[in-house]
């Protein structure tokens, strides 16, 4: 299964973005209101700075307590995003996933955001795929 197939499976117009500026209070708010585990950081909602998830918020909230929730996303952010690209397929974007120990995911074109997937949504994809190889099995297996 392609990326481009997961995309198609999820709402249009799903991905959460907030400026370089904003707090990480305003973060945590966002995220609790969508229910969401990441945002993508970026003045414009195309071109990615960077990618906040809760981990991030927690980390700090351990680390500094609640004063860090005045801080500005860009402070946290991950900037050194790993995307991937509509034709790449849901078994390397896994791999990608799990190598870099991450849960979200920008699709690019180019350099320009087109998306974001969770390995929720890529787990979901591979176990929809496999149960259609299954049925396609059992289908040749008794004859139907």
């Amino acid at each position: 299964m392609l990326v481009q197939q997961i995309l198609t499976s999820k709402p249009v117009g799903e991905v959460f973005t907030l400026a370089p500026g904003a707090t990480l209070s305003e973060a945590a708010a966002l995220l609790s209101e969508k229910r969401i585990g990441a945002i993508i950081v970026s003045k414009d909602g195309k071109h990615p700075a960077g990618i906040l998830s809760e981990r991030d918020i927690v980390r700090e909230l351990g680390k500094r307590g609640v004063a860090c929730m005045a801080d500005s996303v860009d402070k946290v952010m991950t900037a050194k995003l790993v995307g991937c690209g509509k034709a790449d397929s849901a078994d390397d974007v896994m791999q990608k996933m799990t190598d870099g120990r991450f849960r979200h995911m920008p699709v690019m074109d180019g350099d320009e955001m087109i998306g974001l997937i969770s390995i929720g949504d890529v787990v979901k994809a591979r176990l929809s795929e496999l149960a259609m190889e299954k049925d396609a099995l059992e289908g040749m297996i008794k004859g139907f």
